[in-house]
């Protein structure tokens, strides 16, 4: 296992715990991770989403290079989610501290992973 792999191995489990953590974040800080109006639906279905998503990683970080359709899923998902929220949050002020919580670290997610996984891509061809 080179340096690499180890460091995707830590990424997915910091990612996995992060999505499970979701719920506590919206708790503690709500301008940056809950959307307004409040929509206790949506909330828990995104919530539910992330936290699946979040075991799942946890799982892939056993054998990462058995699960790459799943870390590129997260990578396109996180970076299709952050842009998408980044719009709404440019455009509606009420929603600005969103660019200072949930888009920043999908943007993270989806880089960190995207470069850690990238080697596992061209490694395989």
């Amino acid at each position: 296992m080179d340096g690499r792999d180890r460091y995707l191995r830590i990424a997915l489990v910091i990612v996995g715990i992060a999505f499970l953590l979701i719920y506590p974040l919206t708790q503690i800080w709500a301008s940056g991770w809950l959307w307004q109006p409040g929509q206790h639906e949506y909330e828990q279905m995104i919530i539910g989403v992330y936290a699946t998503l979040g075991v799942f990683l946890l799982l892939a970080s056993r054998q990462p290079e058995a699960h790459l359709s799943l870390i590129w899923f997260t990578v396109w998902s996180s970076l299709v989610h952050g842009l998408i929220m980044a719009v709404h949050a440019v455009i509606d002020p009420v929603e600005r501290g969103h660019l200072f919580g949930d888009v920043p670290a999908l943007f993270l997610v989806a880089i960190v992973l995207g470069f850690l996984a990238q080697h596992k891509v061209v490694s395989n061809t």
